[in-house]
């Protein structure tokens, strides 16, 4: 395969800066995709205080790109960053990405939200155009880049460097879509006779999302089922039947783990090191994290556990639901996670209520996440949908077995019990009830209670690959599919 030139343009990418999946995508795709020989650039907005925040260093270039943006012309200096070989071109513009959220203050979005990314996108497509080699491949992510393969296609296809590029648009989660009202597409001069029921107008608002399911050479999402069930009424978000217009350019590509940074055998958080084969340093984690928890130190008690922001996408109701009862039968329970605040109300109640059965930790903390996913028995997921999902990947790198909800990439990556035994690398349950929920967990449990079959299904886990590597083969495939 020849070796192209790739851009990302993204609106977040770890360890720069991060609110969920999209991020890790892509800061972990592009390294992927440079070990197997192909050169990537990957283009962010400048989040000054992030960036310091995760002790990111930098250099200005001695380069600034002019814009015009809702009648103000704009100097939009730009920087890099290296990150283990990876190179990032960071665009300034401090009024609008130097701000505490990404997208808007805690549960909220800011309002000038399609001002900041229609600049973004512009200023990098045009970034894209000066790297001095002609791009092959442009990849965008989500509603924040959606209209980059449309402003490609009508204001910049005379670039020559990336006159002849195609464009990837990625959906991490079809319910986010960038709608805002109508009045923006002069201000911002949008290509208005793309305005339209098959292009980017919805309901007599502007989709992004939309603009670059429309545009895009080719669509993916972030694991096969998600791709099937976004065309369909319960998943596609009122998008289905546009999408279904577009299927021929759309697939799903199961998102991968960097498996240096998430590893049991090397890491030096967690309280033992242990892997497939040699497990005794998961008991002692397990007790570990018992007493950091201040839970009762039992090695024979199946040791529930949740990582996860606390929304109804997540299932957490059902969760909540079934949590009294769990403990009743004995069972301990440790959560991390943040966000609806009645879900966290009620995880603090029944906390409190049973302090040695269970621990609830409010927000979130790396190195704890990583001693919950190494000391546990059993992960939940109760997702009501998932794209792909990556407390499920991480669990089962550290030898803690998903029960999930058999939808999007949890279906995808965790191979059920119930079907496929000599296989199984966990459980899954299909509709989304309390009590389909408490029959999943039962079943895991019984079985956690017959050893040589629970030390079969957890090795099988630690062993999955969950690397990029084969992800990124994947999207090599596609690219050059493209280009071919």
């Amino acid at each position: 395969m020849a070796k192209l030139n790739i851009v990302f343009i993204a609106s977040e990418a770890a360890p720069l800066a991060k609110t969920g999946g999209l991020a890790d995508v892509a800061g972990s795709l592009p390294h992927a995709l440079q070990k197997i020989d192909h050169q990537v650039t990957v283009i962010l907005p400048f989040y000054r205080r992030h960036l310091f925040a995760n002790n990111i260093k930098t250099r200005p270039l001695k380069k600034s790109i002019e814009m015009w943006a809702d009648g103000i012309k704009r100097q939009c200096p730009l920087h890099t960053a290296s990150v283990d070989g990876l190179r990032f071109i960071l665009i300034e513009q401090d009024d609008l990405y130097d701000r505490d959220g990404l997208y808007g203050p805690a549960g909220g979005a800011y309002d000038d939200n399609l001002l900041r990314f229609l600049l973004f996108d512009r200023v990098a497509l045009e970034v894209a155009a000066q790297l001095g080699k002609p791009v092959d491949i442009l990849h965008c992510h989500d509603w924040q880049t959606g209209m980059v393969p449309l402003l490609l296609k009508t204001q910049y296809q005379h670039h020559t460097g990336i006159a002849k590029a195609k464009t990837v648009y990625t959906i991490h989660n079809l319910a986010y879509q960038g709608i805002f009202p109508a009045d923006w597409i002069h201000r911002l001069g949008m290509p208005s006779h793309y305005f339209h029921h098959d292009g980017y107008e919805f309901h007599h608002q502007i989709n992004c999302m939309k603009g670059g399911i429309e545009s895009a050479d080719a669509i993916t999402t972030v694991s096969p089922s998600y791709a099937k069930e976004i065309m369909t009424p319960e998943y596609g978000c009122h998008l289905e039947g546009f999408l279904h217009n577009h299927a021929d350019r759309l697939s799903g590509i199961v998102n991968g783990l960097d498996i240096n940074h998430w590893n049991p055998q090397t890491d030096l958080v967690i309280a033992a090191q242990f892997g497939a084969g040699k497990i005794a340093g998961k008991k002692q984690c397990k007790q570990a994290l018992q007493k950091h928890c201040g839970l009762d130190e039992s090695a024979d008690t199946p040791l529930l556990t949740l990582i996860s922001r606390l929304a109804d996408q997540k299932g957490i109701d059902l969760l909540l639901a079934n949590a009294n009862t769990w403990l009743e039968r004995g069972y301990q329970l440790a959560v991390l996670g943040s966000g609806d605040a009645h879900s966290e109300q009620a995880l603090h109640y029944l906390a409190g209520r049973h302090p040695r059965q269970m621990h609830f930790y409010r927000g979130f903390n790396e190195d704890l996440a990583r001693q919950i996913y190494a000391g546990g028995d059993i992960f939940l997921m109760p997702s009501r949908f998932e794209p792909c999902g990556l407390g499920q990947l991480m669990a089962m790198r550290y030898g803690t077995v998903p029960v999930v909800r058999a939808t999007g990439g949890l279906r995808d990556t965790v191979v059920d019990y119930g079907s496929k035994k000599s296989r199984a690398t966990g459980f899954h349950f299909t509709d989304a009830t309390p009590e389909a929920f408490d029959a999943a967990l039962e079943q895991a449990v019984s079985v956690y209670k017959t050893p040589a079959i629970w030390s079969r299904i957890r090795n099988r886990a630690l062993k999955r690959n969950s690397s990029w590597e084969a992800s990124a083969e994947e999207y090599a495939s596609l690219y050059q599919s493209l280009l071919d």
